[in-house]
């Protein structure tokens, strides 16, 4: 069975190797700014759902593909990705020493079959001083981030604790994915477990 992704990010690619399938990968072209004034969850379910069925289009009826996106969320507004250092700094001071919201949508979608999900995990940071959040900044890393920072890497230091799915902070909820492709037939343990026979 084809397995699409609609992302040509490196944490879900990441992700979803690790889930044991095996994938291609597509870039979804659509215009984000135009799926606005939602509530975060659903406005992360509507883009994941764009994505996955802006690629689905190309692909064959019976091939499954999976559309995701990630927001984070500080006192009801949605944070994007920076579009200066100076904005990243300004949401890295916001979110320093307070809890925030990530929600994640992830859409899988087969021939006239789409379902969408949403995924919130809390995360919370220490106290910031402004020279370690300038220091930050200069690594580069937040600029392509949604909120300013990436639990995967240097933004793991800034991070005192999570409640939730981990994977859903790094960009695809690996819990919930799994579940929603066991209802579309494909079961990644007995895939992942088949290979590994295989190969012994």
């Amino acid at each position: 069975m084809k397995i699409v992704l609609a992302s040509q990010s490196p944490r879900r690619r990441e992700l979803l190797g690790k889930m044991g399938l095996e994938f291609i990968t597509k870039s979804p072209e659509i215009d984000e700014d135009a799926i606005g004034g939602l509530p975060a969850p659903e406005l992360v379910k509507a883009l994941s759902r764009a994505k996955a069925l802006h690629v689905a289009r190309d692909e064959a009826p019976d091939a499954i593909v999976i559309g995701s996106d990630t927001v984070v969320v500080l006192d009801g507004d949605i944070l994007g990705k920076p579009a200066s250092p100076q904005q990243a700094k300004k949401m890295l001071s916001a979110l320093s020493g307070r809890s925030h919201e990530v929600y994640t949508g992830v859409t899988v979608c087969q021939g006239d079959r789409v379902v969408s999900r949403a995924e919130v995990t809390q995360v919370t940071f220490r106290r910031l001083d402004p020279e370690e959040i300038a220091r930050y900044v200069r690594t580069g890393e937040p600029m392509d981030k949604a909120g300013a920072y990436g639990i995967q890497g240097y933004g793991a230091l800034l991070v005192e604790g999570i409640r939730g799915d981990y994977s859903n902070v790094v960009g695809l909820p690996v819990c919930c994915l799994g579940r929603m492709l066991l209802d579309f037939g494909v079961d990644c343990l007995a895939l992942s477990a088949e290979r590994e026979k295989g190969a012994h």
